[in-house]
């Protein structure tokens, strides 16, 4: 249901914000002009449409901020570069019309109110131009939208994404303009879903250019050699039910990981332990396992030139590399630095604050 009126509040954003500029850059300022010295009245009509504006803007970016498609990139681009005109035209255009008219009236051009429209976009120009270098070439904040990450991240963790650590970066196009730095086995990176690059994954870096990788009982093996692994016991939230749980050193990173050795799949009906709306639970039963091979066994998969092999920490619940392929070094975004902040209702009813500054390893 909120999914809905977010949607129909961008839909009624667009007619209404387009009504409120004309009436407020092209028709207004002769109604301000023609009441002097008093103060003009809109029609009733208009007054309505500039108190639903903020209503259906606020919905529009609350849809903005929920959306996992939405390129944040190009609509601070389309904002920056719509300010920028507004501002020009009303500048070297409409602004001298204005003057001219109140002359004309015997009118004191300062009088005439400078239309909202001008004034906020004046405003937005230089907010919209440090904010887009900041996100396109410092750090892009970034939420974590499921679980494949456990339990390093947790659906409801919103990340600091370090955009020059694998080199600087054209905004919306993505060319690198400056190489500083190259991704590092284990490192936990940002990217453009292959199959639909309008959409960001986070996975851990596994298998660089030229690696041959292979997955064995959930271990991996990079090159012939076994990345080790330090059994630290069970893992148990009350919706992932008796998991395996695992330190691993995977280059200079030490993280750990959830796993579960089994031919079959992990899914179990929900139970009441479980404080997220989930349609069903993961429970672990090694017994399960018998003789056949792992569910999540692979071998021998060669890294090709250009390209990188991303596996989620929650091995058995994370659709990654193993079902979908390598990621092209075009398509990366950036590092994932720090948990700036944590918001899940479901999971603890708001802010998880032990988790706010926590570095991501």
């Amino acid at each position: 249901m909120k999914m809905q009126i977010l949607q129909f509040l961008t839909y009624l954003a667009l007619p209404l914000t387009l009504i409120g500029v004309i009436d407020d850059w092209f028709i207004r300022p002769a109604r301000r002009l023609a009441a002097l010295p008093g103060e003009a009245q809109d029609p009733a009509w208009l007054r309505v449409v500039y108190t639903l504006l903020p209503v259906a803007v606020i919905g529009a970016i609350g849809r903005v901020l929920v959306s996992e498609r939405l390129d944040f990139s190009l609509v601070l681009t389309l904002v920056l570069s719509i300010s920028g005109l507004i501002w020009a035209v009303d500048r070297w255009l409409l602004a001298p019309q204005r003057q001219r008219r109140a002359l004309a009236a015997g009118v004191d051009a300062g009088a005439v109110a400078l239309p909202v429209t001008v004034d906020y976009a004046r405003s937005f120009l230089p907010v919209a131009a440090l904010v887009l270098v900041v996100r396109a070439f410092i750090f892009e904040p970034f939420r974590i939208p499921s679980d494949s990450m456990m339990p390093t991240l947790l659906d409801g963790d919103f990340i600091v994404v370090n955009k020059f650590a694998y080199g600087l970066r054209m905004p919306v196009l993505n060319r690198k303009l400056l190489a500083i730095g190259e991704p590092e086995r284990g490192d936990v990176v940002v990217f453009r879903f292959p199959p639909d690059p309008a959409v960001n994954y986070i996975k851990r870096l596994v298998g660089l250019p030229g690696d041959t990788v292979s997955i064995q009982d959930d271990q991996l093996i990079v090159n012939g050699t076994p990345v080790p692994v330090t059994d630290r016991g069970r893992f148990d939230d009350g919706c992932y039910l008796n998991m395996r749980l695992g330190e691993e050193q995977l280059g200079k990173h030490l993280h750990q990981t959830l796993s579960c050795r089994t031919s079959g799949g992990l899914g179990a009906p929900p139970v009441a332990s479980c404080n997220r709306n989930m349609d069903h639970s993961y429970q672990c039963d090694d017994a399960r396992h018998g003789d056949g091979p792992d569910l999540n066994d692979r071998f021998d998969i060669r890294v090709p030139p250009g390209h990188y092999l991303m596996i989620g920490d929650n091995r058995d619940n994370s659709s990654d590399s193993r079902v979908w392929g390598f990621v092209p070094e075009e398509n990366l975004v950036g590092r994932a630095s720090r948990i700036w902040f944590n918001w899940d209702w479901q999971r603890s009813g708001g802010p998880s604050w032990r988790r706010i500054g926590k570095h991501i390893d």
